[in-house]
């Protein structure tokens, strides 16, 4: 059984002839959640398995909850790493930016952009973007089994993580027959479905509900309630003992409200910068066009932006943009 069509195959396959002899970083984006954490493991195993050195490379730390993930996958942080002789790969990321200042001066080129977000442009001298995957995981396990390259049961279970979140276990539309068997096989390779719920959902700090019930308490409805977002001031994760990392999925109450079109977080995570994840509950409702007007991207029903100005003026700024936005789709101008 073939996962993708063979010109896809081909130049996979092309991609890892190019990068034989050669020493290869492999890049993740700033924050980095699973599908990042397991798609740069499984790629970066995959290399050194096959005889191409590589090692994996982040701005910020692995979360947490992902840690279990990495097992003994070699990692490095641009400010210990000497760039010299090494070819950057990166994987799950849509804009060169979002890989942070300290890596892009590492590396001003980009060798391999591997990824599945609709609205990456293709940065890299070689760019495998599959924007029907579910998850760049989803992309890699399919090659790998193409290409018939071992993955191991580390590596299972990274791709696992990788597809079980990206689909929001299971439940969002671009979740495709494709991805509950390519599930099937990284079980057969040594994933756990238990084991993976157990580090992602079922490990919280108990600080986390203090920061919950905060966020909570701000979360409103505007537009006919078409809109839920809530906000999470500067500040606040020094405040509940808590870290940027345990405000994942956040978003989601609010996208769980039953006549939501849109979901928005909105976080000051520094004075004056402030990140915006936007939610949908279909695809139709286009929220990687809309991250796009307020400088960022993603996907048809997940997407986010920055903005370098204070909450009070990019909440301001973005319920415009929504405004605007529902009143696009409702004229059937999507």
């Amino acid at each position: 059984m073939s996962y993708f069509d063979s010109e896809t195959l081909v130049d996979f396959v092309e991609l890892l002839e190019a990068l034989a002899g050669k020493h290869v970083a492999v890049l993740g984006h700033l924050r980095p959640d699973a599908d990042c954490i397991g798609s740069q493991v499984a790629l970066c195993r995959a290399l050194n398995a096959c005889g191409i050195e590589a090692v994996c490379l982040n701005k910020h730390d692995t979360p947490r909850v992902l840690l279990p993930f990495v097992a003994d996958t070699p990692w490095a942080t641009p400010d210990s790493f000497d760039a010299d002789g090494w070819t950057a790969v990166a994987v799950d990321c849509a804009d060169p930016t979002r890989f942070g200042p300290e890596v892009n001066a590492l590396f001003p080129e980009f060798f391999a952009n591997i990824d599945h977000h609709r609205s990456n442009p293709g940065y890299a001298k070689v760019n495998l973007i599959d924007a029907h995957s579910a998850a760049t995981g989803e992309m890699l396990t399919g090659l790998f089994l193409d290409a018939g390259i071992d993955i191991d049961a580390v590596s299972a279970q990274a791709l696992y993580a990788a597809m079980a979140t990206d689909t929001g276990q299971f439940r969002y539309a671009a979740t495709s027959p494709r991805v509950f068997e390519l599930c099937a096989e990284l079980l057969r390779r040594g994933a756990s479905p238990a084991l993976a719920s157990e580090h992602l959902f079922e490990n919280d700090p108990f600080a986390k509900l203090d920061l919950l019930r905060r966020f909570l308490d701000t979360v409103k409805l505007e537009f006919d309630g078409r809109l839920c977002y809530g906000v999470l001031p500067y500040g606040i994760f020094e405040e509940t003992g808590t870290l940027k990392e345990d405000a994942e999925g956040f978003v989601d109450y609010c996208r769980d409200i039953a006549g939501v079109d849109i979901a928005l977080l909105l976080e000051e995570y520094e004075p004056g910068r402030t990140k915006g994840s936007l939610r949908a509950k279909t695809a139709t409702m286009h929220v990687d066009l809309l991250a796009k007007k307020l400088n960022g991207g993603g996907h048809a029903a997940a997407a986010g932006f920055n903005i370098n100005e204070p909450m009070a003026s990019v909440e301001a700024i973005t319920l415009a943009a929504i405004k605007e936005h529902l009143a696009t789709y409702d004229a059937g101008k999507l």
